[in-house]
């Protein structure tokens, strides 16, 4: 029997292609938009060549029952997850679609990355290691690597065009480029959520480490869009093993980032081919996350 191979791009004829993001693939529906989370995966800003199988259904599964969890802290913009609710036009493609996608309103998205960091790691370590600060925060002296943070930090970064790195930027910098009153009720409601899921994620036994959100404007409101707590966007950390001062194992795409800074790899494209074990552990991390934070439904 052949090994799954992975959904790695759509072609969705008759239907418009507006956007090939890192992972999902987006068509405009107007008036509103159709997102396919597809099963590629990126690491350091790179899409691998070879797909993650069952990743997208995975990712578009935690992303439904996030929104949901925080509707009353905040909106988002999903409409539907089930393809027989979708446009006409959609039907042809009902088995490709059910599982993975996502019927939402269209948003002004906010020109921002928003990261949420409740503990000391990835490029957060390395900024503080380099001179105790992290996006211009400066932090107390003696942090060990993987320390739970006095309190979480809101550390937003540019969004870089496909295939240029993400820059942090200093919540003044986010101000410059939003307003500071859109800014203080960003922070505010990242912090929320990143609190909220933090409770919910303790008692499955995971610590979300860090997490990134993305933000729209519709009708005026700001809303969350794309996708929130995935293995592709947070660091999720097996609680019964956390001890400062070390890495930590976890259930997201950290374990693909350290096998590719175990080669000679410059970090930029083209990316070198995935071993098959390295593929399937991954799609392990990413299972184990769903089925400890996603009720069976």
């Amino acid at each position: 029997m052949n090994e799954p191979t992975g959904l790695n791009r759509t072609d969705l004829i008759g239907l418009t292609l507006v956007g090939r993001g890192k992972v999902r693939d987006i068509y405009d529906l107007d008036p509103c938009l159709l997102i396919v989370t597809t099963d590629r995966i990126s690491a350091f800003d790179v899409i691998m060549d070879e797909p993650i199988p069952g990743k997208g259904e995975i990712l578009a599964r935690m992303s439904a029952f996030w929104f949901g969890t925080m509707a009353d802290l905040i909106g988002n913009h999903l409409i539907s997850t089930d393809p027989e609710a979708y446009p006409e036009p959609c039907r042809p493609y009902r088995d490709i679609l059910r599982g993975r996608s996502m019927l939402v309103r269209k948003a002004r998205p906010l020109p921002v990355e928003c990261i949420v960091r409740g503990y000391l790691s990835g490029s957060g370590w390395k900024d503080y290691c380099r001179d105790r600060t992290v996006s211009g925060i400066a932090l107390p002296a003696g942090l060990k690597e993987s320390a739970r943070l006095p309190e979480a930090l809101f550390t937003p970064s540019t969004k870089a065009p496909e295939g240029d790195h993400d820059a942090a930027i200093t919540r003044r910098d986010m101000e410059a480029l939003i307003g500071r009153d859109l800014a203080e009720q960003v922070v505010r409601t990242s912090l929320a959520v990143y609190r909220r899921a933090g409770g919910i994620a303790e008692q499955a036994g995971i610590i979300i480490a860090d997490t990134k959100m993305e933000f729209g404007i519709c009708d005026g409101d700001l809303i969350l869009i794309d996708e929130l707590l995935t293995p592709d966007s947070s660091r999720f950390w097996p609680r019964s093993d956390y001890a400062e001062g070390r890495a930590q194992k976890s259930f997201d795409k950290q374990f693909l980032r350290d096998y590719l800074l175990s080669i000679p790899w410059n970090q930029t494209a083209p990316p070198p081919p995935l071993p098959r074990d390295i593929i399937e552990k991954t799609k392990e991390k990413y299972e184990e996350a769903l089925r400890r934070l996603v009720p069976d439904r």
